[in-house]
């Protein structure tokens, strides 16, 4: 008895619960988001264009039709049949007497249509529920692969960040001492997003550190979109890009894979670097060209993925290449961390009450 109360977990109260929810800040706000994803997930682009051009009575009846039948059809077959049966009971209720032995029942089918449609809807929050269970260990275990934000190393400031658009995320960061004072740092972004991307992440990020120290750059990149092109699926692929740096040294030596060009800011002003070669995974036996940039003191590159500039705000505005440079001008004398944070609250400011809807990653190598 005393081993069941030491491992036993009290539920909390509902009616505690229900009181704590409702002292919650910003349920308006949450429920003008929620609104907003159910569109988005239910609502194709084409049927928004469509809905667009009526009027507003016609807009509301054939949207949540379309909500409705969109729905249905993203049910399994069973928990199909059983939710149309459980409408039909409820917009066309019958009552109906049932005698047996004397006794006489009476019932009405709106009632079984609401508790068919309860139970369907248990059901698929107890799948929900699961998924979201498994998401969450996903999310550790990528959280625990991650490395330190600001990895110290002699002559450079350095800040990695990465923040995922849903559970897990399909973005990569990473920092691999190679010798002890030479090390990489890599931003990647595989095709999508969920579960499919992340799982192909983290096997890059393995990918990548266990051949780190064994071949130069040209030759690492090469051997991981080999074996990132024999183990994904077809028409999947990844963008990387590869820093390698040495302590006190004023070079950077890198290689970019199908990634955005990377931001050189200076006193001069910002400049982009080249594009770079293939991304990962369109094609075995590509090859990969080592770039080397000079980096005075002062100095900084900043890489990022798409979902820095194409982060919206809730009236559907980019975020944009222009803001990013104009806000990049003023953090010249600032830190590898202060310059990373800066560039995130200013994201997270002009997206106000919206959701990012790819994943966001940076980094930042300044010479110091």
């Amino acid at each position: 008895m005393d081993e069941y109360k030491k491992n036993y977990t009290e539920e909390p109260k509902l009616r505690n619960t229900i009181k704590e929810d409702l002292k919650t800040g910003g349920l308006f706000r949450t429920l003008k988001r929620d609104f907003k994803e159910l569109k988005e997930f239910y609502i194709s682009e084409e049927k928004h264009r469509r809905l667009s051009r009526m009027n507003r009575v016609k807009y509301v009846f054939v949207f949540w039709w379309w909500v409705l039948k969109s729905m249905i059809l993203k049910l399994t077959p069973l928990r199909r049949i059983l939710l149309i049966i459980g409408l039909i009971f409820l917009i066309l209720p019958e009552n109906y007497n049932l005698h047996s032995k004397g006794v006489n029942v009476s019932f009405e089918t709106g009632y079984l249509g609401a508790a068919i449609i309860v139970f369907v809807l248990m059901l698929e929050l107890k799948d929900k529920l699961l998924a979201h269970d498994e998401l969450e260990a996903g999310r550790k275990i990528q959280s625990a692969l991650m490395p330190e934000e600001n990895p110290a190393f002699e002559g450079w400031s350095l800040m990695l960040f990465t923040r995922s658009a849903n559970e897990v995320s399909g973005d990569l960061v990473d920092f691999v001492k190679i010798e002890p004072n030479r090390a990489g740092i890599l931003l990647s972004d595989v095709a999508g997003k969920g579960l499919k991307a992340a799982l192909l992440t983290t096997k890059l990020q393995a990918t990548v550190r266990a051949f780190v120290s064994d071949f130069g750059l040209s030759e690492l990149v090469s051997k991981v979109n080999n074996i990132f092109y024999r183990d994904s699926l077809r028409n999947i692929f990844a963008s990387m890009i590869f820093f390698e740096i040495e302590e006190n040294t004023s070079q950077i030596k890198y290689i970019n894979a199908g990634h955005l060009p990377p931001l050189i800011v200076s006193e001069n002003g910002i400049s982009e670097l080249e594009k770079g070669d293939m991304a990962l995974g369109l094609m075995n036996g590509s090859s990969y060209s080592e770039k080397v940039i000079e980096m005075k003191n002062g100095e900084f590159l900043f890489a990022y993925s798409d979902g820095l500039t194409e982060a919206r705000d809730e009236k559907g505005f980019f975020y944009g290449s222009e803001r990013l440079m104009s806000k990049l001008k003023d953090l010249k004398k600032y830190s590898a961390r202060e310059i990373g944070n800066s560039i995130i609250n200013d994201v997270d400011k002009f997206i106000g009450d919206n959701n990012f809807s790819d994943d966001l990653s940076l980094l930042i190598i300044k010479k110091v």
